[in-house]
């Protein structure tokens, strides 16, 4: 039985928001009428969610925690051999949130048609993306959707707390950038033009540091809107032009070759590539439909290429790690432990070790970027304070030394 999310007022005009089942959206106003609401939207879940993933609407997102949390719901139930309609049901009951609720109440009424479940998840792809549904497939292939279901969550929440950590250390560099920027501008545009006006009434010749000083504050108070609109501009500009695909291929592979920032998103592709294929390999998928799917949750539109090429040499009958290597985006560490599990058999416990170390690599090389780049902004910043206060202590002084003469 389909799931309709409905909008409707009620008798004091209040607004109010649901999920129903039924089997038309006539049954589901009928409903409405019986409750004493008036029905002012009324929308099949799954199309909606169609129609979100081919852009004609606002798309449906979740949060990482929300879809971790759902996942070791619908995994206990599953567990305890309730059957999937029913584990679903429980699962929206239990749910506080009115999207996420109609979201779930989707996916069991496909399941309710006679859909599978990781089919029945597809219609949500802006929720479940393409790892989920293939992990859930593979799970109800072998019977044993409970324990992949578990092995999802385990993945949902540390990405979840890989993004966390990632977000908390850039606060810093980002505050710390944003009060120095403000503070030159304030210098620029309220101090330093009261400072300089008392030397030009003196008649005194300013030095040329003063000058330029003088000059920048000028442009700065005159043009400082037209700069920050300009530059505004130039990042939509520059976001539409990374939407080419050619310019993006192009920007992506100059990004990898970047001395510290390369190596933070090369380190970020790699130990999702690698985590990916750890859980996608450990929940029976065939590896080279694993590749796949691990190249497709890449950033990088190079790395993804890449990868895909090397499943492509997998295909024709390479090794993992040669066809691996040849991308020249995976660090030696990892090949050598790939290489090893396909020689004795044990490439699961590999790519799961060899997943772990990249998470670690890259925690290493992201603290690594940042204690590089913070002292390096403070240095610069307090260089440019420096500059504006020697600029105005110069005619200070050559004042002094004249009166002194």
């Amino acid at each position: 039985m389909p799931a309709f999310e409905y909008q409707a007022f009620n008798q004091k005009g209040k607004k109010s928001n649901g999920v129903h089942e039924a089997e038309s959206a006539r049954q589901v106003r009928a409903h409405l009428r019986e409750q004493g609401l008036t029905p002012l939207k009324i929308d099949q879940v799954a199309e909606r969610a169609q129609k979100a993933s081919t852009g004609f609407r606002l798309r449906s997102k979740v949060s990482t925690s929300d879809l971790a949390l759902l996942t070791r719901q619908l995994a206990t139930l599953v567990a305890a051999a309730m059957p999937i309609e029913e584990s679903l049901k429980a699962v929206a009951q239990q749910c506080d949130k009115p999207k996420l609720k109609s979201i779930i109440s989707g996916v069991r009424s496909k399941v309710v048609e006679g859909y599978s479940l990781a089919d029945s998840m597809a219609e949500f792809p802006d929720v479940f993306e393409k790892l989920y549904c293939a992990m859930v497939a593979a799970g109800e292939k072998s019977g044993h959707l409970d324990k992949v279901l578990d092995r999802l969550a385990d993945y949902t929440e540390q990405r979840q707390a890989m993004r966390m950590k990632t977000m908390q250390a850039l606060i810093y560099p980002a505050v710390l950038t944003f009060v120095c920027l403000g503070v030159i501008a304030i210098l620029l545009v309220s101090v330093v033009p009261k400072v300089v006006a008392q030397f030009e009434h003196m008649g005194q010749e300013l030095p040329n540091a003063t000058k330029f000083l003088i000059y920048v504050s000028e442009l700065v108070s005159d043009y400082g809107l037209v700069f920050l609109i300009a530059g505004m501009l130039a990042m939509v500009v520059w976001q539409r032009l990374l939407q080419k695909d050619n310019i993006r291929m192009k920007w992506h592979q100059r990004l990898l070759g970047m001395p510290v920032v390369g190596k933070v998103s090369k380190g970020l592709n790699t130990a999702r590539f690698a985590r990916t294929l750890s859980i996608l390999n450990a929940s029976a998928v065939p590896l080279l439909e694993g590749m796949g799917i691990a190249g497709e949750v890449l950033t990088n539109d190079y790395a993804r290429a890449q990868v895909l090429d090397a499943a492509s040499k997998v295909r024709e009958g390479g090794s993992l790690h040669s066809s691996l290597e040849a991308t020249k985006l995976f660090p030696p560490m990892m090949l050598h432990m790939i290489a090893s599990g396909e020689r004795s058999g044990e490439l699961e416990g590999m790519l799961e070790r060899a997943a772990d170390n990249q998470d670690r690599q890259f925690e290493t090389q992201v603290n690594i970027a940042l204690g590089i780049f913070e002292p390096a902004l403070i240095v610069t910043m307090a260089g440019i304070v420096l500059f504006i206060v020697m600029a105005i202590l110069l005619p200070i002084l050559e004042l002094n030394n004249m009166v002194g003469l």
